[in-house]
């Protein structure tokens, strides 16, 4: 099956859907919230993030060293970037639907918040680190490792303020919510199609090739109108209501990638092997960096044991950068896209189950009472 139609329109979609992702994001960055929460939650929230990705890292690295040209390095630096995102929808749904309250959630909540800007930060860094590794050949070239991803995050942050700042003033002449509302799409569909155009014509700035991260760039256009307009609420919930059937082709395309013969190849319990490594492994760097900001920051006793259970669930984010991947690295990518989707059904299936588990420990759904273990 020819699949160039495929990757040349259909594919355009996922783009499209992580810029509005990635804006979403950016709109949790207002002022005033972070004010409001304090240091606390952005130390655990560092934490909980590098710590899933560490983690990750260390056990994938140990199993690269074993299983030799079977996974790169560059996959293993690709995967270990993704396990810091976090899905927030399973664990509020979880907090909502048993009515959950107390210190564990009330931490959790803004937690999952800001994390996914901590992971697409991570990400921008270890992914060019990466793609480097690849083309060098396993090869260190200190120019493309420090300098390309460095470059792209400035660019693009610097881009997203401006297109954000611009969005926030043009507001002014338009009343409608609706009319607000198609300036955010436009700059949504303008950035993703910038970005498709500085990576196919290889820009150069210093003498590197570089790019623009479409999800650093709509993460700053975000963060921009929810801080420069007093109305940004009422203009994103309406926003949000037009981007669900985006998310959901997203979601379709995105599974319609899993190509599952990897896992019934020669090396199919070699993959299966990788995939239970990244899962298990994440989720004890997750548990560990939150179990240990939890004690730096002196937060409640059901904080530090029970957060970290929390915050396994993992879906749109590390989705997407798993496809922005697939694309990247071709054969490799698949490895790391079928990885990503297949941790994600087992997270997506354990995650609010084992946070049940956890908010009962911690006494934070009501009729329960705090463990005494």
């Amino acid at each position: 099956m020819d699949t160039c139609w495929y990757r040349k329109y259909v594919g355009y979609i996922s783009d499209i859907a992580l810029g509005f992702i990635a804006f979403s994001i950016g709109c949790s960055f207002k002022l005033s919230s972070l004010k409001a929460i304090g240091k606390r939650v952005l130390i655990i929230t560092i934490f909980e993030a590098l710590g899933g990705s560490l983690i990750a890292f260390g056990g994938l690295a140990i199993a690269s060293i074993w299983l030799g040209d079977q996974l790169p390095m560059s996959v293993v630096i690709s995967l270990a970037a993704i396990a810091s995102a976090t899905a927030p929808a399973a664990t509020l749904l979880v907090i909502r639907q048993y009515k959950a309250d107390g210190p564990v959630v009330r931490t959790l909540i803004p937690v999952v918040a800001f994390d996914d800007a901590v992971a697409l930060i991570l990400f921008a860094v270890l992914f060019n680190v990466s793609k480097s590794i690849s083309v060098a050949g396993e090869s260190i070239n200190i120019m493309e490792i420090l300098v390309v991803p460095l470059l792209q995050i400035i660019l693009s942050l610097a881009l997203g303020a401006a297109i954000g700042f611009v969005i926030s003033m043009a507001c002014h002449l338009f009343k409608s919510r609706a009319n607000r509302m198609v300036l955010i799409i436009a700059s949504v569909l303008g950035v993703t199609g910038l970005t498709m155009l500085a990576s196919a014509n290889e820009w150069k700035m210093f003498g590197v090739d570089f790019n623009f991260s479409n999800l650093l760039t709509m993460m700053m256009v975000g963060a921009m109108f929810i801080n420069f307009r007093a109305d940004a609420t009422r203009t994103t919930e309406q926003l949000d209501r037009f981007t669900q059937p985006i998310y959901m082709l997203f979601f379709i395309i995105s599974g319609a990638n899993l190509d599952i013969t990897i896992f019934g190849s020669s090396t199919g319990l070699v993959m299966l092997g990788i995939a239970l490594i990244y899962v298990v492994f994440r989720a004890a760097g997750k548990w560990l960096g939150a179990f240990t900001s939890a004690k730096i920051t002196k937060s409640e006793p059901t904080v530090q044991k029970y957060l970290g259970f929390t915050l396994f669930p993992q879906a749109g984010v590390a989705i997407g950068l798993a496809t922005t991947a697939a694309k990247t690295f071709g054969e490799l990518g698949s490895v790391i896209l079928a990885i990503i989707l297949s941790a994600t059904i087992v997270y997506e299936l354990t995650g609010p189950v084992i946070t049940k588990i956890a908010l009962q420990k911690a006494g934070e759904i009501p009729n329960t009472k705090i463990s005494k273990s």
